[in-house]
């Protein structure tokens, strides 16, 4: 449907849009046609006013250099120009020597210099002191004749038959300007200038109009054709839009937001005459019915499985209570230095299995990894409690910062330091110790070090070679890294994965 309106109506709209193009460029040639005949007309008034004034004075200026002038010539002049310039009669007659012969000289700052009077065009604007000079010399070059015209009378001289409005006036003379109308052309719309020669010392007349800007009226005329060919697009768009297009739009929005186990009803809010997008509507519905009956079941089931998980859990940390309680009856019933040391060496690597098994169990509902941070801490102080007297002031200083790894790698970590606490504290139970972990640049791994002065090689090489040798190297396989050791200054690091990026830097 839209497609037939449109090309139906398209010629007509073109037709139509053409017709008024053409019009507004006829109008155009005549306004501008119109423009130049008034601008030659202004032209040739002002030609025909310098030319009189010129023939007048150059008889004047051949009688005062023949000698012929008689007492009344200066006034007869006087009255002749005044008369043409409304009672207003600015000339001046020179003699070489720079006499004034007749009429009245103006200021130095307006009137031709007096060693240009008998030089230069026979027009000559004058644009500072807004006047034009036109100049008459006698034929033996002894007397010169310098009529000034003031913007004024030649406004009046030059206006146009043709009552053009808004019309500005400017002669030129090569660069030299002179506006002698104060027509105010500052507005909206194109500005229209014309040139005409004066035909006096290459002076030239120029007419600028400003056109009137284009109004509501005209541009609707001329778009007319155009509004009606997209009315008529638009109608038979909005038909289609109203009865296809948006009901498939609103199914296709309700099927993009549709959430697993949600009933889809898509065209609730919709009336559509086409039965296929209904009957397509009805059908998204009932397979979100029984998607959201198998999401239900499958809920449920879930439920049933954490149930099952959170049991298992408590089970197994309860077991591991109750071994370490049996391991501390044991050790409390022993009387042998070595039985009670082996004891407490047993409760603290079962004691570092439960603290993994307690973060594991706190962060499994929410399907994160164990925060280091949280393991190592309660580690240290479990670690600290079970030490024994000469040890109980073994200081644990931790610097972490959150990351979280995962079970198979928090075992091993807490065995690694388990034993690394066990070896410090057996080479210098007075001595202190320092955990930190850091993550590298990419993210994927971090840095644990151990340090503390009881772990150099004087102090811990008759212990470290019975057994903890073993054990280290046994755990850095498990952790798939290599242990680096700083002899010197009682440091052990390796590199564990991580699974995020820190997100808090607090340290503890």
């Amino acid at each position: 449907m839209f497609i037939i309106l449109t090309l139906a109506l398209l010629p007509l709209g073109v037709v139509a849009l053409f017709a008024s193009l053409q019009s507004i460029h006829t109008a155009d040639v005549e306004r501008d046609g119109l423009l130049r005949l008034t601008a030659v007309q202004s032209a040739r008034k002002l030609s025909a006013e310098f030319t009189a004034d010129r023939a007048a004075l150059r008889i004047v200026v051949a009688a005062f250099a023949n000698g012929t002038a008689d007492p009344n010539q200066c006034w007869r002049t006087t009255t002749f120009l005044g008369s043409r310039a409304d009672g207003l009669s600015d000339f001046a007659i020179h003699a070489r020597d720079g006499r004034l012969l007749c009429g009245h000289a103006l200021p130095a700052s307006d009137a031709v210099a007096a060693n240009a009077r008998f030089s230069g065009p026979e027009a000559q604007l004058l644009p500072q002191a807004k006047l034009l000079a036109l100049r008459v010399i006698s034929p033996d070059r002894n007397v010169v004749a310098i009529r000034y015209y003031g913007r004024a009378h030649m406004e009046d001289v030059a206006d146009p038959a043709t009552a053009l409005q808004n019309r500005r006036l400017t002669l030129v003379q090569g660069d030299q300007r002179l506006t002698i109308s104060n027509a105010a052309l500052a507005g909206p719309g194109r500005l229209r200038e014309v040139e005409a020669p004066v035909g006096l010392g290459g002076i030239a007349l120029i007419m600028a109009v400003r056109e009137p800007p284009a109004t509501i009226f005209r541009s609707l005329s001329l778009l007319l054709p155009l509004l009606m060919w997209f009315a008529a697009a638009a109608v038979g768009w909005y038909v289609v839009n109203r009865l296809l297009i948006r009901p498939l739009v609103d199914l296709r929005r309700a099927v993009a937001d549709y959430q697993p186990g949600q009933v889809l009803r898509p065209l609730a809010r919709t009336r559509t005459p086409a039965a296929e997008i209904a009957a397509l509507g009805d059908t998204f519905r009932e397979i979100s019915e029984d998607v959201a009956s198998h999401e239900a079941e499958m809920a449920e089931s879930l439920d049933q499985q954490k149930r099952l998980t959170r049991e298992v859990h408590h089970r197994v940390k309860n077991n591991l209570q109750i071994i370490a309680s049996l391991i501390n009856l044991h050790a409390r019933a022993a009387t042998e230095p070595e039985a009670i040391d082996a004891y407490a060496s047993i409760q603290r690597r079962v004691d570092a299995l439960s603290v993994v098994h307690r973060n594991h169990f706190a962060d499994s509902e929410q399907h994160r990894g164990i925060n280091i941070r949280s393991l190592i801490s309660e580690l240290a102080a479990s670690l600290r409690g079970t030490a024994p007297a000469q040890a109980r002031h073994f200081a644990i200083q931790i610097d972490c910062v959150e990351l979280q790894i995962s079970q198979d790698v928090a075992v091993p970590v807490a065995f690694l330091l388990t034993e690394l606490f066990e070896l410090a504290m057996l080479a210098d139970p007075a001595a202190g110790m320092h955990i930190s972990v850091r993550p590298d640049e990419d993210g994927s791994r971090a840095m644990l070090t151990v340090l503390s002065p009881a772990l150099r090689a004087d102090l811990v090489s008759p212990h470290l070679h019975d057994r903890f040798d073993r054990v280290l190297l046994g755990l850095s396989r498990q952790l798939r890294a290599p242990l680096d050791r700083d002899e010197e200054a009682g440091g052990f690091a390796i590199a564990i994965p991580i699974i995020a990026q820190p997100t808090d830097q607090a340290r503890l």
